[in-house]
């Protein structure tokens, strides 16, 4: 497969079909299948007239504005309806007129200003009652565009969302899915156009999880765990960055739209973030547990939300992990290859008579970073393929391109570089800040006083595609999309 642009060196071939939700096809829909149909031909991926056994991505239509059935849903019925191997991915295209869109945004604006906010103008067709929650939370975190998002994906009972925005053809669209990106596309030239949404969705199909995670004995000691500083840093960390506002909840799926088969995919994949901090004792990264195991309140923790990372799996399908006597030994965070895994080509220090990463704590979330002080806080880029076909978390390639990303950051190849923190964007993701080892500071210490004295600004805005920082008249850099 090939582009005339830069993409990931790993895309997979991909078996699509085109299952209308409804017929016939409005002028809108039917040019968007049209243009999909002959992009993946062009691009090489085998694309037939109705799913076959092998069929891994199916696309789908939904009316704007109008809930459907869940029972019509083919995220839930595709594999028993057109006997496949596997679940597919299912793209649910759902057109929409400029004006209908605009009234949207505009609707959610103004309910957005009000304050307090009124639940009654959160009220759309086919939501639960208290939808109005978490239209209110998303709408504070990405504005309008990400609540508007939220009503799309409930009513069209779908995750992975093409809302083709025009009237007989598209003028632009947004690609949502379930951590809530809401990349722009313009139809400027429709083979670009519909290039580019192809290839970005092979990019997100083509990513492999890596969270078959490997317990390795012995357990570490009750002892030796009550005894080390990283479990009680970490919960006291979790409270200082809630105190912060710095995680955004969880979207519980049960408090949009009553369908229990989607909320049960929603618990296995969604987490409102994770950060970890080593431990010289054992040695190991002390990190977060995963989302899918069970609710977890990032911000009021216990040790029993806890879990040890010591390793990278060989082949690189999960992390190597330790338990702990007594505690309930839950998976780490679906990031804790990335979280371990970025030390390895970065250099070690001694501290306080240990051998540790130059890195001290790390800390992952959907936030953005709207300016930061270059004198304390380096920003590490990712490869511009990154920001272009981004990926998503719980995949080697995000793994790998943050790995990349903070090897090069010369704040950390440096030990003794003055500046103390350095971070990265995912772009329709969210952040990655790092902190090295500092005397007479706890853990995580230098990220949130940097935050609270403004050496890092924390936005709930997140980059959706190309960006960087730029130094303004203040000394400091700004974020530039």
């Amino acid at each position: 497969m090939r582009a005339a642009i830069p993409v990931h060196p790993w895309l997979r071939v991909q078996r699509v079909a085109f299952v209308p939700g409804r017929q016939p096809l409005s002028p809108l829909e039917a040019h968007v299948f049209q243009g999909l149909e002959q992009a993946f031909r062009g691009l090489g991926h085998v694309v037939t007239a109705e799913p076959q056994p092998d069929t891994n991505l199916i696309f789908t239509t939904a009316p704007f504005g109008e809930p459907i059935n869940w029972r019509r849903g083919l995220m839930f019925t595709a594999r028993r309806r057109f006997g496949l191997r596997q679940t597919p991915t299912v793209v649910t295209v759902v057109g929409v007129s400029p004006p209908a869109f605009r009234q949207a945004l505009d609707r959610l604006e103004a309910a957005l200003s009000k304050s307090p906010p009124d639940p009654a103008d959160f009220a759309f067709p086919g939501m639960a009652p208290q939808a109005y929650q978490t239209l209110i939370e998303q709408g504070r975190r990405g504005g309008p565009l990400l609540a508007l998002e939220r009503v799309v994906q409930a009513q069209a009972k779908g995750l992975r969302i093409l809302l083709a925005v025009g009237e007989r053809e598209p003028q632009e669209a947004y690609l949502f899915d379930l951590v809530g990106a809401y990349p722009r596309l313009q139809a400027q030239n429709f083979d670009a156009f519909y290039t580019d949404i192809a290839l970005r969705l092979v990019t997100a199909l083509s990513a492999e999880e890596i969270t078959e995670h490997k317990v390795l004995p012995p357990p570490i000691p009750a002892a030796v765990w009550q005894a080390a500083e990283a479990p009680k840093a970490m919960v006291r960390a979790g409270a200082a960055f809630g105190q912060r506002h710095f995680f955004t909840r969880m979207v519980r799926i049960n408090n949009l739209v009553a369908v229990p088969a989607l909320e049960a995919s929603i618990s296995e994949q969604y987490s409102e973030g994770c950060f970890a901090t080593w431990e010289p004792t054992f040695p190991g990264l002390v990190a977060t547990i995963t989302g899918s195991a069970r609710p977890v309140a990032k911000d009021a923790l216990t040790e029993d939300e806890l879990a040890v990372i010591v390793g990278v799996r060989e082949d690189g399908r999960g992390a190597l992990v330790r338990h702990v006597e007594g505690k309930r030994n839950d998976p780490p965070s679906s990031e804790a290859v990335e979280l371990f895994a970025m030390d390895q080509p970065l250099p070690r220090i001694r501290w306080q008579g240990y051998d540790v990463p130059v890195i001290r704590s790390k800390l992952h979330g959907h936030r953005g970073v709207a300016s930061f002080d270059p004198a304390v806080v380096e920003f590490a880029p990712m490869a511009e393929t990154y920001h272009r076909y981004p990926v998503s978390c719980a995949t080697r390639a995000q793994a790998e391109g943050i790995v990349e990303a903070f090897s090069r950051a010369a704040s950390l190849r440096s030990p003794d570089d003055p500046r103390t923190l350095a971070f990265t964007i995912i772009p329709g993701h969210g952040l990655v800040v790092v902190e090295k080892w500092q005397p007479g500071k706890v853990a995580f210490q230098a990220i949130w006083e940097a935050m609270d004295r403004g050496a890092l600004v924390i936005s709930p805005h997140v980059p959706q595609g190309p960006h960087r920082f730029v130094l303004a008249a203040d000394g400091r850099m700004h974020l530039e999309e």
